[in-house]
């Protein structure tokens, strides 16, 4: 297992799969162990896959400031990496909770990103969180689903702060509630470091007209990829991504929740893949 060190001396550790030009991947939750992702649904077969372990999550070590979790304290983590790697640019790649670390670095460091693609990204970093009525819009899409009528009313009254969370609302941030989803659900607990993920969105980790004006000058393309059935973001709202961004492409995964590579992994290995082929720029390879 590779590692290196970022500036105030933590240890932190990524794991490679797969052959070909490196393409670093940041994980959501926030501040769960890259371990979730997997391959990212093939992914691999096309990109060697780099995925950070972010600082307390997985083999990397637990800092000793915990307000080093705030998400643009980790920019200097993800800086780290790219130069310990030896790429003069890179290609990233971002899910969920991620996607705001992938803006926030790349407003600070435009010259060092090559590609970027933002999947299933609150644009937290854009000053845009999730509206109640884009929750309970996506999950009416599911009315069909056989959970829907015990779920439904529950997720309602906790999403407006009426009730506590209870694992029968979990199908609705996935889009096909198989053995997968289930596997997965089941080791949430060990992936999150909860204390981090305390810490991530604090306040003063985002300031979004900055974010903003600085991403409305990066000249690298960009894709956003949202899932037809994610509540968080909907489409509609990851799109206010896209437009920020001058060169961006904006896809929606048919049929897809919070997880899309779980629930069309051709589509997606396919779809993504195509987007980082597309204009590609050469760049070191990773030792």
């Amino acid at each position: 297992m590779p590692t290196f060190t970022a500036p105030d001396g933590t240890v932190l550790a990524y794991h490679v799969r797969g052959e070909g030009d490196p393409l670093v991947v940041l994980p959501g939750g926030p501040m769960w162990a890259s371990a979730y992702l997997g391959d990212l649904g093939g992914l691999d077969a096309h990109r060697r896959l780099i995925l950070l372990d972010l600082r307390g999550t997985g083999d990397s070590e637990v800092p000793a400031d915990p307000s080093s979790y705030r998400c643009d304290r980790l920019v200097d983590d993800v800086e780290a990496l790219r130069v310990h790697l030896g790429l003069e640019r890179m290609d990233l790649l971002a899910h969920s909770a991620g996607g705001s670390l992938a803006m926030l670095y790349t407003a600070r460091y435009p010259d060092r990103v090559a590609r970027l693609a933002l999947i299933t990204a609150i644009p937290w970093a854009l000053g845009r969180p999730v509206p109640v009525d884009d929750r309970l819009a996506a999950a009416r899409l599911r009315e069909g689903e056989p959970w829907f009528a015990e779920a439904f009313p529950v997720f309602e009254a906790w999403l407006v702060g009426q009730a506590d969370f209870d694992p029968v609302i979990v199908p609705f941030f996935w889009g096909r509630w198989d053995d997968a989803a289930r596997d997965l659900n089941a080791r949430a607990d060990e992936l999150c470091n909860d204390e981090a993920a305390d810490v991530y969105g604090s306040e003063g980790a985002y300031d979004p007209p900055a974010t903003r004006a600085a991403l409305s000058t990066v000249t690298a393309p960009v894709l956003v990829l949202a899932g037809e059935l994610d509540g968080g973001p909907r489409p509609g709202l990851a799109r206010h991504a896209a437009d920020v961004f001058p060169q961006a492409e904006f896809a929606v995964q048919p049929g897809a929740g919070h997880y899309p590579w779980l629930d069309d992994p051709e589509w997606f290995a396919g779809r993504t893949a195509a987007f980082f082929t597309r204009s590609a720029v050469s760049v070191p390879s990773a030792e």
